[in-house]
């Protein structure tokens, strides 16, 4: 049966995380009284390979990145989570595990809930599994196109494409962010992400000093970033809101 729902969820509440602001008064407010507040630390392990999840994170304010890590040692970013989703998605999906790591990237304000709780209420509430069936589309979208990015697309679009991803998600233009760190989430050399950042620097669309980055030219940015930024952008956009 097709879902009555189709149109895209409107906002109807104050809550900074999109998922939770787009449900009905209600139905809100019954989420709400099973969360619990979970500020973001940096560094912070949200879930671990293949160990059962134990709780969903609402992000507000924080970013968490889903990475796999390699046998041999590296490690590379496949999501970026901000308050545009959830963290802990398999907890619906599947068995409850995830081959994959989340771990805070930036720290923030989140809330969380045991996935007991999240998956009684996806059963209970319409709204809220609506929301979380659009979510995980969009999510998949992102991990499918990020991994074709990383494959086909130079260092500097991607480095602008994940600037990008991580601006939409934070207050403010400027964060922490070492090339080590960033170097790592793309799955590159710290030399080439050294190389890209002065190819974005130098015509003036980002400034970065002393483990620090600020967008400055934000619609430059965007036209140095590759296709993957827009399609992953529209896809939520056109699914969640």
């Amino acid at each position: 049966m097709p879902e009555k729902d189709v149109g895209k969820p409107r906002s109807r509440s104050k809550d900074l995380n999109h998922i939770l602001a787009a449900l009905p008064p209600g139905e809100y407010r019954r989420v709400a009284s099973r969360l619990e507040d979970a500020p973001f630390h940096k560094g912070q392990p949200l879930h671990e390979p293949d160990v059962p999840i134990a709780h969903v994170y609402f992000p507000r304010t924080g970013i968490a990145s889903i990475v796999t890590r390699m046998t041999e040692g590296g490690t590379i970013e496949v999501a970026t989570i901000g308050n545009e989703g959830i963290v802990g998605l398999s907890a619906y999906l599947g068995n409850g595990r995830s081959s994959m790591e989340a771990f805070v990237q930036v720290s923030g304000d989140a809330v969380r809930m045991t996935s007991g709780a999240f998956r009684q209420e996806i059963q209970t509430g319409t709204a809220l599994g609506s929301l979380i069936r659009r979510y995980s589309q969009a999510f998949v979208t992102q991990i499918g196109q990020t991994a074709a990015c990383n494959r086909a697309h130079p260092v500097a679009k991607r480095c602008a494409r994940w600037l990008l991803m991580l601006v939409d998600r934070v207050p403010g233009d400027e964060f922490s962010l070492t090339q080590e760190f960033l170097a790592e989430m793309l799955g590159v050399r710290r030399a080439s992400v050294t190389v890209a950042a002065g190819l974005l620097k130098r015509p003036g669309l980002i400034d970065y000093r002393r483990g620090r980055i600020r967008i400055v030219d934000r619609k430059g940015l965007e036209k140095a970033a590759c296709e993957c930024y827009r399609l992953i952008r529209s896809e939520h956009e056109q699914l969640v809101g």
